[in-house]
């Protein structure tokens, strides 16, 4: 069994155990000891005798003689894994390899109910752009390119709602400040998976941002790159979905 990373275990039985636990994660149903030896290629008694010991150790359960599934151990140490997983520390890494490529700050962003907070930031003295948004800084959703891949996700009354609320209100000649100005910026969002700000909160500063998502499919926090206007390039934005997914991918999302 070679592993993603390219190395295989040295130990004969982990690497049966290992194999064991794939062929009954790949079945939803519970799996018998027959098939478990054909998809693993292991004699029947030597997949008895590992799925016995993982049994003992509630890794494996056994619903009824002769058959096998994942065992609630498992979903105990997941949840200890995810409940230790934090998106600051996922994401910090892979935020200062995007910065090296595109000298621009680049922001990890969450949502608090009508606005957003940066709690992270890379940037440098290079990218010629003064950093306004602190780290713990606040924005209003529908003028961020962050807020607006949050918007999204709401449906049609709860953004009536926040709009509502906020009375949509502009910091720029370039903010949205109608409803149907918003809505027809967050069906775009929902159709290319990218949000903008386009010198909507700062006159000089262009965003691009894309999402970060968690193990059960949640927007959870959003990644941007921040620009001079005329310095935010077109170029970036597969490389900043791909930091995204990288991300999401660390805290347990599967694309579909």
């Amino acid at each position: 069994m070679t592993k993603k990373d390219g190395q295989t275990p040295t130990i004969q039985v982990l690497e049966r155990t290992f194999l064991l636990l794939d062929v009954l994660a790949a079945h939803r149903d519970p799996v018998s000891l027959k098939q478990v030896s054909e998809h693993t290629g292991l004699h029947p008694s030597t997949a008895h005798r590992i799925l016995n010991d993982l049994a003992a150790g509630r890794f494996v359960e056994r619903p009824e003689a002769g058959s096998y599934r994942l065992g609630m151990r498992l979903l105990e140490l997941g949840n200890l894994v995810k409940a230790r997983l934090d998106v600051r520390d996922a994401a910090l890494a892979p935020m200062r390899e995007l910065h090296k490529v595109t000298h621009q700050p680049v922001n990890l962003s969450v949502r608090q109910g009508d606005e957003i907070v940066y709690i992270e930031r890379t940037y440098s003295e290079r990218s010629g752009m003064q950093v306004v948004r602190a780290v713990g800084g606040r924005a209003p959703l529908h003028l961020t390119s962050v807020g607006k891949l949050f918007l999204a996700q709401d449906d049609p009354q709860r953004v009536r709602a926040y709009a509502a609320r906020t009375g949509l209100a502009g910091h720029t000649r370039n903010s949205l400040t109608e409803l149907t100005q918003l809505e027809r910026e967050l069906a775009k969002v929902r159709q290319t998976t990218l949000a903008r700000d386009n010198e909507e909160l700062e006159l000089g500063v262009r965003c691009m941002a894309a999402g970060i998502y968690d193990d059960q499919g949640k927007l959870i926090a959003g990644l941007s790159i921040s620009a001079p206007a005329d310095r935010l390039e077109e170029g970036w934005s597969e490389r900043l979905r791909e930091t995204a997914s990288q991300i999401s991918k660390a805290l347990g999302h599967q694309a579909s």
